[in-house]
């Protein structure tokens, strides 16, 4: 691979969520901070939302990761689940112990009793949903009546919902519209700008061990802020492919030819070229 040709120590464009590759321009930074706040203010349901590829799961991540020790987290990736499945997932987050034929009364019963005994000794409960645009309309319900459960002082859950657009849509229908009420904060994700995106390039590389130059050019900047609109998965794909461009012809720095190499060989850009192309 390139890594010993820049100079690096390991791959500095990489698609696995990486909290240490975090990126904290205005936008990331002021979505992290509203999370942050919300959840030290004890509101009870919190939302995220962005194109795919904008970093919601990775800005999920470094929540969990920045949360003090007064918090308990639990994760739930895939909430493409009905109420009863999610209910256990969340009690097995919570480390609750049950019969596996438990109803669903004795479920929920056992969860309030966790939460309960987590207040007692300080901690809040912060559940973080990553692509909660897949869930039920019965599940989104389900998640409305257990952040009713609280003392007298605060909520005994807390909820933050990071989706795609899509799941503003599924919000705003009639019959989740208590839900709906009931989001305090609410923060968009948007695309980096050719600016942002350039510190942000800069920014992994440097993470990842580069101590040069620019490795982009001017040209190469603006090339690959236009194929990939500024969304950080296909800048990522991108300039991996183009550092492989750059390494296979032997050249130190990369250039408009090769972003146009890394274009051609990436069937999601490709297909919505436009004619500001200069080739």
């Amino acid at each position: 691979m390139y890594k010993a040709h820049f100079g690096l120590r390991e791959l500095p464009f990489g698609l696995t969520p990486d909290t240490s590759y975090f990126f904290a321009c205005a936008a990331y930074q002021g979505a992290l901070n509203t999370v942050l706040i919300a959840a030290r203010s004890g509101e009870g349901f919190i939302k995220i939302t962005g194109e795919v590829g904008t970093g919601k799961t990775l800005l999920c991540r470094k929540l969990m990761a920045s949360l003090g020790e007064d918090f308990y987290t639990a994760y739930i990736p895939n909430p493409y689940l009905e109420p009863r499945t999610l209910m256990l997932a969340l009690a097995d987050e919570l480390e609750v112990e049950y019969e596996r034929d438990i109803d669903q009364h004795n479920l929920l019963r056992a969860i309030n009793l966790r939460l309960l005994n987590l207040a007692r000794i300080g901690k809040r409960v912060l559940l973080c949903l990553d692509e909660a645009q897949a869930l039920p309309l019965e599940s989104l319900e389900a998640l409305r009546l257990l952040t009713n459960l609280e003392t007298e002082k605060r909520k005994l859950l807390q909820i933050v919902m990071f989706g795609q657009p899509e799941l503003d849509q599924k919000l705003s229908l009639n019959a989740i519209r208590q839900l709906a009420q009931r989001i305090t904060f609410d923060y968009r994700l948007s695309p980096l700008t050719r600016e942002d995106m350039t510190y942000y390039l800069t920014h992994r590389l440097h993470i990842a061990g580069y101590t040069g130059g620019g490795l982009f050019t001017p040209y190469a900047l603006s090339w690959l802020h236009k194929a990939s609109g500024g969304i950080p998965r296909l800048v990522n794909i991108l300039a991996h492919k183009s550092l492989m461009a750059a390494y296979g012809e032997g050249r130190q720095q990369v250039g408009a030819g090769q972003i146009k190499v890394a274009v051609e060989d990436t069937a999601s850009v490709k297909s919505s070229r436009r004619p500001w192309w200069p080739w």
